[in-house]
């Protein structure tokens, strides 16, 4: 009778002990990320500008050309410069540890 005790409390023993080693494996990479998350947050709004800067060339070149599709190509690059803002500032919220 007391070999099945002795082997389950030495099973739970074991199988705390690699729980425990799996929660700092989980806190080593959640701080891990926190220090990404800022740097690739501020590439990402940094793309931005730069699209937006491009966009904006383009479209003056189209639109001093006498270009029909002028209010479209507007829209699209402002929706992607939109799009990349919004995406910085989700990952900084949703990643964003302190």
């Amino acid at each position: 009778m007391k070999k099945p005790l002795l082997t389950t409390l030495l099973s739970l023993s074991i199988v705390q002990s690699l729980l425990a080693q799996g929660a700092i494996g989980i806190d080593a990479a959640s701080s891990e990320i926190g220090t990404y998350v800022d740097p690739i947050a501020n590439f990402i709004l940094i793309i931005g500008a730069v699209v937006g800067l491009i966009g904006g060339v383009r479209v003056y070149i189209k639109w001093n050309s006498g270009d029909q599709d002028v209010q479209k190509s507007i829209m699209g690059w402002f929706g992607s410069c939109i799009f990349l803002v919004i995406v910085g500032i989700v990952i900084k919220a949703f990643f964003g540890i302190s």
